[in-house]
């Protein structure tokens, strides 16, 4: 939905009618302002979500099918490649991007997560092509240099980390949103910062962030 003046909304698109386990997860816009968000599902069943872009006309097209938790998406600074995860894959997956057209092709993966690291959840892309990742499970964020290569491992004082993004006024802090559901009380008890959002001295400065245009 779109927020219009005076409080109301509009509905931008609507997808997936009668899969009411699904939900919309991670979403972000282009260079060109189109809005890229994908669906879940809650129960983790298999190929029934997908990614979706909106054009600023408000047109919507399903461009990636089979999906199960379709979550974090980001681009490189010369805007050729998209990044994309679905987190049951275990993966950062990598596509050639066409900005003009607003396509994808070419998916391969970019780097591989053990399922006893962490389950894959949200990115963020650096202005050199970092691609920052949240361990939601393992604890961590991780850092994957523009070829794919592991350089830096951040722990983080919580379990559950969802999802980095560049902020402050360098755009060199990484906010990380975390999450306090399916911990125990005693884990609970033991991670007083959970469900807080944590600020990372990342070292290096986020890449661009755009609007969307519509």
């Amino acid at each position: 939905e779109d927020a219009v003046p005076g409080g109301a909304s509009r509905i931008l698109c609507a997808v997936e009618p009668g899969l009411d386990g699904n939900r919309f997860n991670d979403a972000k816009c282009d260079a060109a302002g189109r809005l890229w968000a994908g669906t879940m599902s809650t129960a983790r069943e298999p190929d029934v979500a997908g990614l979706y872009r909106v054009d600023p006309d408000g047109a919507c097209a399903r461009v990636l099918d089979g999906t199960t938790i379709s979550n974090g998406l980001g681009w490189s600074g010369d805007g050729e490649r998209c990044f994309f995860i679905d987190s049951t894959t275990q993966r950062i997956d990598v596509f050639d991007f066409d900005l003009a057209a607003g396509t994808l092709s070419g998916r391969r993966p970019f780097a591989a997560i053990a399922p006893g690291d962490g389950l894959p959840d949200g990115l963020a892309v650096d202005a050199e092509d970092g691609v920052w990742v949240a361990l939601f499970g393992g604890g961590a964020l991780r850092r994957y240099d523009r070829d794919g290569r592991l350089d830096v491992v951040v722990a983080l004082p919580v379990t559950n980390p969802t999802c980095p993004v560049f902020g402050g006024p360098r755009r060199d802090v990484l906010l990380v949103t975390t999450a306090r559901h399916r911990l125990t009380p005693a884990q609970a008890a033991r991670e007083p910062l959970a469900g807080s959002v944590l600020a990372v001295r990342a070292g290096v400065r986020g890449g661009p962030v755009h609007r969307f245009a519509g």
